[in-house]
């Protein structure tokens, strides 16, 4: 049964979240979060993506963003297919990564379940888009994304967590400028 979900507004802003397959906790060590922002503030300088707020946990990754160039689902693919070969290539280069060769092992029987998938499946294929239609729906979604680090017992504020644009709207260090959300709806 396809889990296709669609970006039903190309103008929209959307909340999304996507994981690694099988629920890997990978975004454990700097250089697997250093993929993660580095092709976030590539998608912002040089893809049109509008990043209004984020949170990198050590499993999946939460956004809420607009695509000026109108093409949301696009935006999202084509951020999903790089950062999963860049993390698979991450993985096998990093010296210290004790838990390589399971989460390989983890990652290739996921692509040989998939036929869309050539060797190794990093991220789980469902994102299921919600559109940021009203004020309520922005901000249950900005208190979502940032109490999650929280929620999980990583941290016992939003700000504490490196990861999270909660540090942005305390005007704390943050690893991804963010945009203004201004008015929706």
């Amino acid at each position: 049964m396809s889990r296709k979900y669609k970006f039903n507004n190309p103008s929209a802003a959307y909340f999304v979240s996507f994981a690694v397959v099988n629920w890997v906790a990978v975004f454990t060590r700097e250089t697997h979060f250093k993929v993660i922002t580095d092709s976030l503030s590539f998608c912002r300088n040089h893809k049109g993506m509008l990043l209004f707020a984020y949170c990198i946990m050590p499993n999946h990754v939460h956004l809420l963003f607009q695509d000026k160039n109108e093409d949301p689902g696009g935006l999202l693919r084509d951020f999903k297919g790089f950062t999963s070969k860049k993390m698979i290539a991450n993985i096998k280069e990093y010296p210290k990564e004790s838990r390589r060769e399971w989460m390989l092992e983890m990652f290739k029987k996921a692509g040989e379940k998939n036929s869309n998938v050539k060797e190794y499946q990093f991220w789980q294929q469902n994102n299921q888009p919600i559109e940021l239609c009203s004020t309520p729906v922005i901000k249950q979604k900005f208190d979502y994304i940032h109490k999650n680090p929280v929620k999980a017992g990583l941290v016992t504020e939003p700000w504490g967590w490196k990861y999270s644009s909660a540090r942005n709207y305390v005007e704390l260090d943050a690893v991804i400028p963010i945009d203004e959300i201004g008015f929706i709806g």
